[in-house]
């Protein structure tokens, strides 16, 4: 018998790496409100949006305002996505506790993404991490294209590695390891992590799938068996990638819920209210949910 974590933490990424991708921009209030509805939900880590450039990326715009709004409820991190000096000076402003960067493990996806390589990236970062010491700010780290890239195709495990670890040697508190044009499968997905356990503990990574070929579910359940217990999903299964075309969106947070509590694997996390914010934004976008476990609960009901 596989020994899988007893319990999972889940980080709420449909605010940021959700609504970042989405077509249309939604309005702070209909964001707060999302945000707040997730609050309720146990869920104990939820992403409030990024310090970005509103050219570049409009539907994070006004996130100062969106942080400011929100009800934040004791016992939970609501982390904002800074890519540069500039973006930790707004978040040091704003009051934010704990911030995420974002690196790739491709050089082509890098140039494209944030018009540098990764070398450059992770320089960039040095600044950030220091400031974020010096007001006591949590830098959770980003890996992007872990299991394949639109420009490059296949990665190698040991170029994943070789980022994940740079960002845990610069202070990331945890290294997010991302399928960003969810082209995973479950044994790709399995050599990938034990290439980063090598040099990382279990306790410190976290896995991040998109669903683009269905193969979310079945990558977290190998996370699982490799000792992960932190998977980052995004309500209605918001999201997507502007650099990938044809990716789609992240892993439903709902779908993931019904997995792990069929696993008897505790989230504290409420399905039903999850279900519900997902929904609401799932409405205010104009379409249907993108997850099957609340469109087959919404059928019950």
């Amino acid at each position: 018998m596989t020994a899988y974590p007893k319990s999972v933490r889940i980080v709420e990424v449909g605010p940021r790496d959700g609504l970042q991708n989405e077509k249309s921009n939604v309005s702070v209030e209909m964001r707060v409100k999302f945000i707040d509805m997730l609050s309720e939900t146990g869920l104990k880590t939820i992403e409030a949006g990024a310090f970005v450039s509103p050219k570049w990326v409009p539907q994070m715009a006004d996130t100062d305002k969106v942080y400011a709004a929100i009800n934040k409820k004791s016992g939970v991190s609501y982390p904002v996505l800074v890519p540069n000096e500039k973006g930790m000076e707004t978040a040091v402003t704003a009051g934010v506790k704990e911030i995420a960067v974002f690196a790739a493990a491709s050089e082509s996806f890098s140039k494209k993404n944030i018009n540098c390589t990764i070398a450059e990236s992770l320089e960039r970062f040095k600044p950030v991490m220091a400031a974020a010491k010096e007001h006591g700010v949590k830098v959770r780290g980003y890996v992007s294209c872990v299991l394949g890239c639109p420009y490059e195709g296949e990665i190698a495990p040991a170029a994943v590695a070789k980022v994940a670890r740079a960002l845990y040697d610069m202070g990331c508190y945890e290294i997010s390891l991302g399928d960003t044009i969810g082209a995973g499968t479950p044994l790709k997905t399995r050599a990938m992590l034990q290439a980063v356990k090598k040099s990382i503990p279990a306790s410190a990574l976290a896995v991040h799938f998109h669903d683009t070929y269905g193969q979310a579910l079945a990558n977290l359940l190998v996370a699982l068996e490799e000792g992960i217990a932190v998977m980052d999903s995004a309500a209605s299964g918001l999201g997507g990638c502007p650099y990938a075309k044809g990716a789609s969106g992240n892993v439903a947070t709902e779908d993931v819920l019904y997995m792990l509590d069929g696993m008897g694997i505790e989230t504290g996390v409420d399905i039903a209210k999850v279900a519900a914010a997902g929904r609401f934004i799932a409405e205010t976008l104009g379409r249907a949910s993108a997850s099957k476990a609340a469109l087959a609960l919404a059928a019950k009901s």
